[in-house]
């Protein structure tokens, strides 16, 4: 079966006062529909980088991102993000303090007509256990609740890829386990395809089908939790 994401040995790399910095070197993974995908690292390591080159706020300097065999991006091809079918959940949340959730939520279906996007926005809210909370303001939410309105107005418009951006990190111990495990059911219920980043590996084993850790521009391994259990038991084999 063909898969979903497919990075093919994408190269990324950015201008800095000390020359150019490799973020990814040769970066291969697959990721199959309907699978949640983890890339864990060390802050600094380039994985969010990976992420935005996958939104398209990248350019790849060499190899290729496809999605369902399409190529979004190419260092002759870049495809604008708008046109991308990808969602993306930033760290911060980036909610719209002026707009209450409901509004937030719909702001990606302008192009829908008020009842559909009524429709959509009462689906969504329901579904990550906000459904009284349309004519409350971001301000008025607690950190958990705010994360779950960054995920409904990301999956709002459908997309094909969610891309999660350390969407945990904000959040004290106990919210960021309890949430990871929402998510994850959350994601698992629609069927979506989704990619996080991370410097948590709990947060990793918990919620990906696949994880792998990006260190000097690498992948180090693209393997299911169990497998890296196993490794954490056996910590010779991390890099073999």
């Amino acid at each position: 079966m063909n898969p979903l994401l497919e990075l093919d040995h994408i190269h990324l790399a950015y201008d800095t006062p000390r020359g150019l910095r490799t973020v990814a070197d040769g970066l291969c993974l697959h990721l199959a529909r309907g699978h949640i995908g983890c890339l864990l690292g060390a802050s600094g390591c380039g994985k969010s980088t990976v992420l935005r080159a996958i939104a398209g706020f990248e350019p790849v300097r060499a190899g290729r991102i496809l999605l369902d065999g399409q190529v979004l991006s190419s260092p002759r091809q870049q495809v604008a993000p708008e046109l991308r079918r990808v969602g993306m959940m930033f760290q911060d949340y980036a909610l719209f303090p002026h707009m209450n959730v409901a509004a937030n939520i719909g702001f990606g279906l302008r192009r829908h007509s008020h009842a559909e996007r009524a429709a959509r926005v009462a689906e969504l809210l329901e579904m990550v256990g906000l459904a009284k909370a349309g004519d409350s303001y971001p301000h008025e939410l607690s950190g958990g609740q705010q994360q779950r309105v960054a995920l409904a107005r990301a999956l709002a418009p459908s997309p094909e890829l969610l891309l999660l951006d350390e969407p945990f990190s904000n959040l004290d111990t106990d919210t960021r386990e309890h949430l990871a495990a929402e998510v994850r059911d959350i994601l698992r219920s629609t069927g979506h395809t989704a990619i996080l980043v991370t410097h948590n590996q709990a947060e990793a084993l918990a919620i990906a089908d696949r994880i792998g850790s990006l260190s000097g521009g690498q992948l180090q391994y693209w393997d299911a939790p169990e497998a890296l259990r196993r490794r954490m038991a056996a910590p010779e084999r991390l890099r073999a």
